[in-house]
């Protein structure tokens, strides 16, 4: 491990961490070497310091690992989105208007999606389901008559009945069929129910998108029609004499997109679809562009799968633009715009927080003094690393491993004891770490040197379960950003990789952002075991929240809302707190009633007394800490 630089600075933990890159307007380092969050960018604006959140939270006795969202960020990237749409319409004199909806499948907790109904009601905001649980939800918050609440998914009778009974409460309720058999369902039940509906269609573009989730477009994609079923469609309406009810145009390629010319030949591709319709004698109102606007997790702004390549400005001005130039081409009336943003809305709002409670180190023994005694391989280690320099750092690095790997292979043979095994491995290991120091600043490292700082690095134990509260990094490898809450003004020495408590080999996190590459392992500081050392994973508002399962039945963790206020010392409050899954609720939501669980340990014990196993007092004193642990957090109490 090298030593500390006198001379390091908050600067360089910015620059190690990219913070200034991924944190945006919104997260930055203080002078005391904590994070800082800036809900409402702008001169002069307050800053939020997560550190003393933190602190705020543990004082009033809240469990980690803990969940922090800021409720004005959110609210400010609602406005956000909404102003530079409206923006990019003004200036370029569009005769539509926006009409944004937010899909609640990207976060469907009531609280986030208060906040962003309230956030967006001068805008009208509304919003998107995909299933019968979301529809009901958002049918009964949904207020707003001028705003929209879009219908996309397939769609049985009573999804489609709850869709219609938003009709008749005059909503703008907008159904976008994925398949002619439910254009047909739809048309029958609103006949029977005496309705006129709001008919979308999603139409299925040849334009794809890359990354992750890229098979989302182009033509092997699951929703959306063909054009020949485009076609059927509106012949159907027709037919019905419903052709006004034709409402929206709509499509989808992806999930984050990472390349800004993606959405350009989307949105024009789909616009000429619109336009043809218009000829066709059908009104649409509305062209729905669907999500896909990416988050810059890595802050490079480049097509990597973790970023952007476009603001959204720019995003907002080429949709803006490439609806009006071909509208303008074909000489039919601009539509209204409509977009379903989710992972851009409420991304940045959210910031797990979670504590180290321990460090797992390759080179924690000392090579201990050798004997004439020890096994001759413990010997020529030893020579080894007496003779080691700088001219034949390399050489000795093949020796060793040589060593090492006859070691291995004697004790599968029962040729070589534990002393001897245990000698070798941390003799390698120091060997490995002085090898390593000794190559520092070389303009040329090999690649078997380069591969020890993975090697060697440390294992931090985070209370907290990738499953659970990181579930894309674990199911599609999804980066995001991590970094210390606090200790900023120190140099992190320790390279390092991140396991859960789970017990599953897979709760860990190896892979990390370093710009535009991905690195292994994460610089962090010294673990103090009398001190916290807290780690925070940012950006993390979007399907993270609510994608998680019951993983090791650990459950959701604990939330802290905060808001700004500028009449508390701190600059903030916490107003909400949600507390996470206590034992006794996991076991309940898989059918283990806390209670039964008792009465049968009860009758166990009792046995146990009646065998004289255990005193009386001490059976019910051990029963008596079995049901008080029921409430408690799932998570370890640090």
């Amino acid at each position: 491990m090298q030593k500390a630089s006198d001379s390091w600075s908050i600067e360089q933990s910015k620059d190690l961490y990219s913070i200034n890159h991924w944190g945006g307007d919104y997260f930055g380092v203080n002078p005391q070497g904590n994070i800082s969050v800036t809900p409402t960018p702008g001169e002069g604006a307050a800053s939020i310091d997560l550190f003393e959140v933190v602190e705020e939270a543990r004082n009033r006795g809240l469990p980690f690992p803990l969940l922090v969202r800021f409720q004005d960020l959110l609210r400010n990237q609602v406005k956000r989105i909404n102003e530079c749409f409206n923006t990019a319409i003004r200036d370029s004199a569009y005769q539509g208007q926006y009409r944004g909806v937010f899909p609640i499948k990207v976060n469907q907790l009531r609280e986030v999606v208060e906040e962003i109904k309230e956030a967006g009601r001068e805008y009208h905001y509304g919003l998107e389901v995909g299933s019968k649980p979301e529809l009901f939800a958002a049918l009964a918050i949904h207020e707003d008559q001028e705003s929209l609440l879009i219908c996309n998914g397939y769609k049985d009778s009573e999804f489609i009945r709850i869709a219609l009974t938003g009709r008749k409460l005059n909503k703008k309720v907008i159904m976008v069929v994925e398949k002619i058999e439910e254009l047909r369902r739809i048309l029958d039940l609103a006949e029977q129910m005496g309705v006129e509906p709001y008919i979308g269609i999603r139409v299925r573009l040849q334009t794809k998108s890359s990354g992750k989730w890229a098979l989302s477009g182009g033509e092997e994609a699951k929703f959306g029609l063909s054009t020949a079923d485009l076609l059927e469609a509106a012949e159907l309406l027709k037919e019905r004499k419903l052709s006004h009810c034709f409402q929206l145009i709509h499509f989808h390629v992806g999930s984050q997109i990472p390349d800004i010319l993606t959405v350009k030949k989307a949105v024009r591709e789909a616009t000429r679809y619109y336009a043809k319709l218009r000829k066709l004698g059908f009104d649409i109102g509305y062209l729905d562009v669907g999500g896909g606007l990416g988050v810059d997790y890595n802050g490079t702004r480049s097509g990597s799968e973790s970023s952007t390549n476009y603001t959204l400005a720019e995003y907002t001005r080429d949709v803006v633009h490439n609806i009006a130039d071909v509208c303008s081409e074909e000489s039919v009336p601009h539509p209204n715009i409509v977009s379903e943003s989710g992972r851009a809305v409420v991304a940045h709002h959210s910031v797990l927080v979670v504590e180290v409670f321990g460090t797992i180190e390759k080179t924690k023994h000392h090579f201990q003094d050798v004997q004439e005694t020890d096994h001759k391989l413990v010997r020529e280690l030893h020579e080894v690393m007496k003779k080691l320099n700088k001219r034949n750092r390399r050489e000795s690095l093949h020796q060793a491993q040589q060593i090492k790997d006859e070691a291995n292979s004697r004790f599968e043979l029962g040729l070589l004891d534990l002393d001897a095994k245990a000698k070798i491995e941390s003799g390698f290991w120091k060997l490995c770490e002085t090898i390593q120091d000794l190559f520092h600043g070389s303009k040329s490292i090999p690649k078997e040197v380069q591969e020890l700082s993975t090697q060697l690095s440390e294992q931090y134990l985070c209370n907290f379960s990738v499953f659970q509260s990181l579930i894309d990094h674990w199911a599609v490898g999804q980066l995001f950003p991590i970094a210390p809450i606090h200790r900023l003004h120190e140099e992190p020495l320790h390279q390092a990789t991140l396991v859960d408590i789970t017990c599953d080999s897979d709760g860990k996190i190896d892979e990390f952002i370093q710009d535009e590459n991905i690195r292994s392992t994460l610089p962090l500081h010294d673990y103090k075991p009398s001190q916290p050392y807290l780690l925070g994973f940012f950006l993390m508002g979007a399907y993270q929240d609510v994608m998680g399962d019951l993983h090791n039945l650990f459950g959701p963790v604990t939330e802290a809302h905060v808001f700004m206020d500028e009449d508390e010392n701190s600059g903030f409050y916490i107003e909400d707190v949600i507390p996470g899954y206590t034992i006794g609720q996991v076991l309940g939501d898989v059918q283990y009633e806390p209670s039964q669980l008792a009465r049968l340990l009860k009758a166990q014990i009792d046995a146990a007394i009646k065998k004289d196993l255990l005193k009386p007092n001490e059976g019910m004193r051990l029963l008596e800490d079995y049901e008080k642990g029921m409430s408690k957090s799932t998570y370890l109490s640090l």
